[in-house]
C-alpha cells in the first residue's frame, strides 16, 4: 500500500513559470547550464546549478556553491515564488507530439522507500547523493521531483480526467518543444486520490535515484542532528520526498546508446571476426526492429546483431539486451569490464537519435557505436520486483519533468 500526501507547494507566479522552470540539474553540465541559463536571472538553474554563477572551472562541490545556491533561492521566493495557503495535490501533464503522460505530483514516504514499497532498480554513487544531500539542506528544500511509475489504475485515471477538465495552474511550452501543464486538485478530488493509491501495492523509481536517496539523508540528518531552527514539526515535514507518479502503460523510455573509443588492441578487421564468433552478423537499420536485436555501427555502416546463445529470459537482467551487450560482446571482446569507471565508453540518451552516434563515430571521437531496443517498464519492474539492480546506463525517459515548478520545502 503506497501513501500520497498533499504538501504545501513553493511555486512560481504563473507568468514567471516558463522563465523558472529547468531541466533537471543532473542532464547538463556546467557549460551547458550555464548556457541555458544565459540572460535569464530567474532560471531555477541557478538554484540547482549554482556554479555557473562562479567562474569557469570553480569546483562545484565547494561550499561556496551551496551558499550561492541557498542565496539565489531565497532571491526567488522574495521575488516570483509563492507558497500555497493549504496542502494540495497536483496532476502534472507532459506532452510532446503525439506522446502524451500525466501524472500525480505530491510527496510520497521516506519510510516506504525505504522498505521496499518504493522499489529501485539502480545503484547510487555516494558523491552524488552527498551533492544533493548537502543542496537539500542548504536550501531547505526539495526543488525537483523523483519520477516514479506504477501499474496503471482504472480509478487513478477517472479522477486525472476529471481533474484535468478544469483550468490549469501552469501551461506552457519549453524550449524543447515539451508542453508542461500542472492542475492543483480541490480538497474532494484530492481525498479521493489519497485513497485510490492507497490501493496500489508498489511503487517504482523510474528516473532520480539519486534525489530520493538524498531525500532520505537528508531527513535523517535533520532528525539526528537537529539542526538549528530546526523544530520537530519541521522534521516531520522533511519525513517525505517530492515525486511524480505516472502510470506504466503511459511512460516512454528510449534507448541508451553506447560509444567506444577503440577496439581494446583489435584491429578493426580483428574485431569484426570476434563479434561474428558471438554474433550473427547482418547488414541493417540503424535503430533495432525488437527485442533480441542489437544495432552495430562500425566503418560507416550499420549491422543487425543477434546473439548465436540467446540469454535466459527468465532472468530478468540477463535477458535485457543491454547485459547481452555487456556479457557477449562489450567485456570478452573489447575488456570493457566496468562501464561506470571505463573511460573508453560513453554513452548518448535517446532523445539525441542515433544520428548523433553516428557523427562521433563519423568524427573519429569513436570507432564503433551500439544501438539498443529500449527496455520496457515491464522489464524495469521485472528487476525491481526481483530487488535487483539494473545495469547501468539501461533507460533514459522522454520527455523530462522541469525543476522549480513544485517545490517542496523541508
Amino acid at each position: 500500500m503506497a501513501t500520497l500526501h498533499p504538501f504545501r507547494a513553493l511555486r512560481p507566479k504563473p507568468t514567471d513559470a516558463a522563465l523558472i522552470a529547468a531541466v533537471p540539474y543532473d542532464v547538463v553540465s556546467s557549460d551547458e547550464a550555464r548556457a541555458l541559463s544565459d540572460g535569464n536571472p530567474l532560471s531555477f538553474l541557478r538554484v540547482s546549478r549554482a556554479e555557473i554563477e562562479l567562474p569557469p572551472g570553480a569546483d562545484p562541490y565547494s561550499d561556496a556553491v551551496y551558499q550561492r545556491a541557498a542565496r539565489n533561492f531565497d532571491s526567488l521566493k522574495k521575488s516570483s515564488l509563492v507558497v500555497e495557503d493549504e496542502p494540495a495535490l497536483y496532476f502534472y501533464r507532459l506532452r510532446r507530439g503525439d506522446h502524451e503522460q500525466t501524472g500525480i505530483a505530491g510527496c510520497f514516504s521516506i519510510d516506504e522507500y525505504e522498505h521496499g514499497v518504493i522499489k529501485k532498480h539502480e545503484r547510487t554513487r555516494r558523491d552524488k547523493e552527498d551533492d544533493r544531500t548537502r543542496h537539500m539542506l542548504a536550501v531547505g528544500a526539495q526543488t525537483g521531483p523523483v519520477f516514479l511509475t506504477y501499474r496503471a489504475s482504472a480509478d487513478i485515471d477517472r479522477i486525472a480526467t476529471r481533474a484535468t477538465e478544469g483550468k490549469p495552474l501552469f501551461d506552457f511550452e519549453a524550449t524543447d518543444g515539451v508542453r508542461h501543464t500542472i492542475w492543483r486538485l480541490d480538497l474532494v478530488d484530492g481525498n479521493r486520490l489519497v485513497e485510490a493509491v492507497r490501493a496500489v501495492p508498489t511503487l517504482y523509481i523510474a528516473d532520480g535515484h539519486h534525489r530520493a536517496a538524498s531525500a532520505a539523508r537528508a531527513h535523517s540528518e535533520r532528525r539526528d542532528r537537529r539542526l538549528p531552527g530546526t523544530s520537530l514539526g519541521d522534521v516531520a515535514d522533511a519525513s517525505t520526498f517530492l515525486a511524480v507518479a505516472f502510470p506504466d502503460d503511459e511512460v516512454q523510455i528510449l534507448p541508451y546508446n553506447r560509444i567506444v573509443r577503440d577496439f581494446g588492441g583489435l584491429s578493426a578487421e580483428g574485431f569484426r571476426l570476434a563479434v561474428g564468433e558471438r554474433f550473427e552478423m547482418e547488414a541493417g537499420p540503424a535503430a533495432p526492429a525488437c527485442r533480441g536485436q542489437i544495432s552495430m555501427y562500425v566503418e560507416g555502416r550499420w549491422h543487425t546483431l543477434r546473439p548465436r546463445v540467446g540469454p535466459d529470459r527468465a532472468d530478468p537482467i540477463a535477458s535485457l539486451d543491454v547485459s547481452v551487450l555487456q556479457d557477449q560482446l562489450l567485456a570478452p571482446v573489447l575488456k570493457i569490464t566496468d562501464v561506470r569507471t571505463d573511460k573508453r565508453i560513453d554513452f548518448v540518451g535517446g532523445a539525441r537519435g542515433t544520428t548523433e552516434i553516428e557523427r562521433l563515430v563519423d568524427s573519429g571521437k569513436a570507432v564503433v557505436a551500439f544501438s539498443l531496443y529500449p527496455v520496457r517498464v515491464a522489464d524495469l519492474m521485472a528487476v525491481s520486483d526481483a530487488d535487483a539492480i539494473m545495469p547501468p546506463k539501461s533507460t533514459w525517459f522522454e520527455p523530462k519533468l522541469r525543476d522549480g515548478l513544485l517545490i517542496h520545502l523541508i
